[in-house]
């Protein structure tokens, strides 16, 4: 187990999920290295005092490559709470058992090719977003991918 330092504090126990999709509701998913068969959309802590579109934004970036900058981001204003699972739980400060995650929603011309954060998972595809909501892992991930026809209007 990890300890955090000062230079590695614990994970805020505030986080962004979004949801990586083209017009024809194809999502991105990656499957994470610390977790087999663990297929997940992007998703993080936010980092000191920023804000959420500022975390959205970052993760994306660092777990993806993808510049954020050339597409729409989503906000779709929607939060949960989640426990968080024990096997990551030492990440966060003693006594941390939940999370806030806001959901958002990427919209990308193309099933383009990423570049994935090394260590943090193995490889990617894009599927359909009723195959997608089947394969993740997270029942909230699920949730807001089965959203996107609907938050799509398609």
């Amino acid at each position: 187990m990890t300890i955090p330092t000062a230079s590695k504090p614990y994970k805020q126990a505030v986080s962004a999920l979004i949801v990586i999709h083209t017009p024809d509701l194809q999502v991105l998913l990656m499957e994470r290295t610390d977790f087999n068969e663990a297929w997940q959309s992007v998703t993080g802590s936010r980092e000191g005092e920023e804000s959420l579109e500022q975390t959205a934004r970052r993760e994306v970036f660092e777990e993806t490559g993808i510049d954020v900058g050339l597409y729409t981001l989503r906000n779709w204003q929607q939060s949960h709470d989640f426990e968080i699972y024990e096997i990551w739980r030492h990440r966060y400060a003693p006594g941390t058992t939940h999370n806030t995650e806001h959901v958002f929603s990427l919209e990308v011309s193309a099933t383009i090719a990423i570049t994935l954060a090394v260590g943090e998972h193995r490889r990617f595809k894009w599927v359909s977003w009723s195959q997608a909501a089947e394969m993740v892992f997270s029942p909230s991930n699920a949730d807001a991918i089965r959203s996107l026809p609907e938050r799509c209007a398609h």
